[in-house]
């Protein structure tokens, strides 16, 4: 049953951060013509396409992609849904709860365990980057993915010998993070 689990837990973590990811870059104004942006097309286009078809249309001209994130809370809600139902006994520290409140609550943990450790990807992508390939494309949409993270620890953190501190603060803040929601 933990195969079972892990290999669930995987995939919706994989379907979950691509929808996130995509509501990002579409939400911070980038080409989805650039990688990873028809990765993410090609992975979720299947759930965000119908959402956005029945969104209202004052939605659609938002400057946020709701359908992006809509897609990963329904997804996460079906991610939970099925934990509970194979897990089959009451999860730790869930034993008085029903169904209708677990799968939410499952839900709220799955969606901020993806963004917490698809941020921490995403970091140590644009760290990696930023010694062996600079002037990377991708360089610069993980950047400005980023920036609205980085700027403030950029302000409170200053460089130590030419060195960005900023992306090893957050990681650690992100690993808190994580530690704290488990």
């Amino acid at each position: 049953m933990r195969i079972v689990l892990f290999l669930l837990d995987t995939l919706f973590f994989f379907l979950v951060g691509a929808a996130l990811l995509r509501g990002w870059m579409n939400t911070r104004r980038l080409r989805m013509a650039a990688q990873p942006g028809p990765f993410v097309i090609a992975v979720t286009d299947w759930i965000v396409q119908p959402l956005r078809r029945s969104m209202p249309r004052a939605w659609a001209h938002a400057t946020v992609d709701w359908a992006s994130f809509v897609a990963a809370v329904l997804l996460a809600l079906v991610q939970a849904g099925f934990v509970y139902l194979l897990w089959g006994r009451p999860l730790s520290g869930m034993e008085t709860l029903g169904f209708a409140v677990a799968v939410p609550l499952l839900a709220a943990q799955l969606l901020l365990r993806t963004v917490l450790q698809g941020l921490m990807l995403l970091l140590l992508g644009y760290a990696i980057l930023s010694w062996v390939q600079p002037f990377s494309p991708l360089i610069g949409t993980l950047g400005r993915l980023l920036e609205p993270l980085l700027a403030p620890v950029r302000r409170i953190v200053p460089t130590v010998g030419g060195v960005d501190l900023s992306v090893l603060v957050l990681l650690v803040l992100l690993q808190v993070g994580l530690m704290a929601l488990s």
